[in-house]
């Protein structure tokens, strides 16, 4: 054999071996990857669905509705919209860095503080970009398409009546948990239950399918408020015209029904409006119709007459010598305008005599006059469950001077918030039984408790109508076609080191019709300014043109139509 025909053969057998050496390789390679697989698909199932769903299956919130507050006839006070909001997971974002200054711009976000935040965040899995959104503005988020960035369904609440009824029906935080107001009260009936979804997600974050409910979200319940929005909306409008009528600080009304211890209306000023947070400061939207206390006054003199009457020592045919027109006690000099002499019980209400009312307060059982102003409900919290309300201030009669009790005649050294004020005025008019507040609608009245007796009752509410008519200190509370109820009150305020000397609150109480009475309102105006300030002369009229509607509203039949009149019933109590 030639040289030649060997290295052919040698070469030959060289290829055969390396081709055969290639085949195995290959034939290894793939019984290796079928290894592989069957192990990873068929004996190791587990370990990849994990992996798998590490990388893709997320479990999300789903927000449950808040329900709304309505006012008795179902007209919207508060509402929940829905929102949506923008979160991201900064780890994930970060492999996207260079486009933060695009997502801020769609944000409306300065860029240096968005990236800012996600830099301090990348220990987290989970941070709000911003929240609240229109869905419009969501969805050009979600176009960009950046790695973990993600939107969330929420829900904000929405306030129709705005600052109209925000008092009363307080605001929610960002996460929807009410904050004041009803909306805090009532937080547990508003609030619904978060429910939570797993989701699949594609490599960018977007959830392609729900994959499985883990649980239903449960919804809050709405709540029928005892609110009439048109008496609210009629209140508000009137206090503060006379709130910028006489310059004064600051304003309260409050509305009672009767004969269900419902508040119809309860407005301040200054107001605020819920719907805008930057109006949230405690000065503004604190409601001090409920929160505020002050010294009555003279609308105390009802009370003091109630609590004669029960004691027995007096009639309502009474006379009280006022002569010669003041009355020392201890170092004070209690005053009237003028010398009234010999006065009825009637006329010591319409003219407002303190001498009066002192003598009247001083002659009786210290122990029975402070049970009497107890059970009106004076020093104790009604039943509103209102957050933040006051207690008001009744000294225990053990701890009383005698110009305590004599002051208290006249409304000092005592104090009340405008609804306690309303209750109290409002169990003379429901025949001496004094009935639980309601801030929610009642299908049936809650049961009232006796605190005088109804012949007393009947007799306070025929003198405090004489207050009203030509004459008495409340005469322009009238409302044309109805007979009205009420008492006017002035107090200086507080100051440091005593009483200012102008500064003042004005006040009025009353009942309408005072033959039937349905409502009872209060009317306070903090410190007016100008040569007016008398009860009579600043509150007393707001009282008058808020009833004049309200009846009509409510549409409860004129009681002093002409022909009718009611000096019968007064001549009747005199007897």
């Amino acid at each position: 054999m030639s040289r030649g025909a060997e290295t052919k053969q040698q070469t030959a057998r060289r290829f055969v071996g390396r081709l055969s050496l290639v085949i195995a390789f290959f034939a290894l390679s793939a019984t290796a990857l079928v290894a592989r697989a069957v192990h990873l698909q068929v004996f190791n199932t587990d370990f990849l669905n994990q992996q798998a769903d590490t990388r893709h299956l997320r479990t999300e919130k789903i927000t449950a509705h808040r329900g709304s507050i309505t006012d008795r006839n179902g007209e919207p006070l508060a509402i929940s919209t829905p929102v949506d909001s923008v979160w991201a997971n900064p780890q994930e974002l970060a492999a996207a860095v260079d486009r933060v200054p695009e997502l801020a711009r769609v944000l409306e976000l300065d860029p240096d503080q968005l990236m800012r935040r996600i830099t301090r965040s990348m220990d987290k899995e989970f941070l709000y970009l911003k929240r609240h959104l229109s869905p419009d503005q969501a969805r050009q988020v979600l176009e960009l398409h950046l790695p973990g960035v993600n939107g969330l369904r929420e829900y904000r609440r929405y306030y129709p009546a705005g600052e109209v009824a925000g008092h009363l029906v307080g605001f929610t935080s960002v996460d929807d948990d009410g904050q004041e107001g009803l909306e805090l009260a009532f937080n547990h009936w508003l609030a619904g239950e978060s429910g939570s979804k797993r989701v699949l997600k594609d490599r960018l974050g977007r959830a392609v399918e729900n994959v499985a409910s883990i649980k239903p979200p449960r919804e809050g319940r709405d709540l029928r408020s005892s609110i009439d929005l048109r008496l609210q909306y009629l209140a508000y409008r009137t206090l503060k015209g006379a709130i910028q009528e006489h310059k004064a600080e600051s304003g309260s009304i409050v509305i009672l029904d009767i004969t269900s211890g419902e508040v119809l209306a309860m407005v301040n000023q200054p107001s605020y409006n819920p719907n805008d947070r930057s109006q949230y400061l405690a000065e503004r939207y604190r409601n001090r119709a409920i929160t505020d206390i002050f010294e009555p006054g003279s609308s105390i003199k009802p009370l003091i007459v109630a609590a004669a009457l029960e004691s027995g020592r007096y009639r309502a045919s009474s006379i009280v010598d006022t002569s010669p027109g003041y009355v020392v006690v201890g170092p004070k000099k209690i005053e009237d305008h003028s010398d009234l002499g010999r006065i009825s019980l009637t006329t010591v209400l319409a003219r407002s005599s303190n001498v009066g009312i002192t003598k009247i307060a001083m002659s009786l059982e210290p122990d029975q006059l402070w049970q009497t102003m107890t059970r009106f409900g004076l020093g104790a919290l009604t039943s509103s469950g209102f957050p933040g309300e006051s207690a008001g201030l009744l000294t225990h009669y053990n701890d009383w001077r005698q110009i305590s009790q004599a002051t208290l005649g006249y409304g000092y050294g005592v104090s009340v918030t405008p609804l306690q004020l309303t209750q109290a005025y409002a169990a003379l008019g429901n025949g001496g039984m004094i009935r639980p507040i309601s801030l929610v609608a009642l299908d049936q009245p809650n049961k009232g408790e006796r605190i005088i007796g109804s012949e007393n009752a009947l007799a306070i509410r025929a003198m405090m109508e004489e207050v009203v008519r030509p004459g008495g200190t409340g005469k322009e509370a009238g409302v044309a076609g109805y007979r009205i109820a009420g008492k006017t009150g002035t107090s200086w305020k507080f100051a440091p080191g005593g009483y200012s000397e102008d500064k003042y609150f004005s006040i009025f109480a009353g009942l309408a019709p005072a033959s039937d009475p349905r409502l009872a309102a209060v009317v306070i105006i903090d410190e007016p300014t100008g040569d007016l300030y008398y009860g009579g002369d600043v509150a007393a009229p707001v009282f008058g043109d808020v009833m004049a509607e309200s009846l009509r509203l409510l549409a409860i039949p004129p009681d002093a139509l002409p022909g009718a009149g009611h000096d019968g019933v007064i001549q009747a109590m005199s007897q």
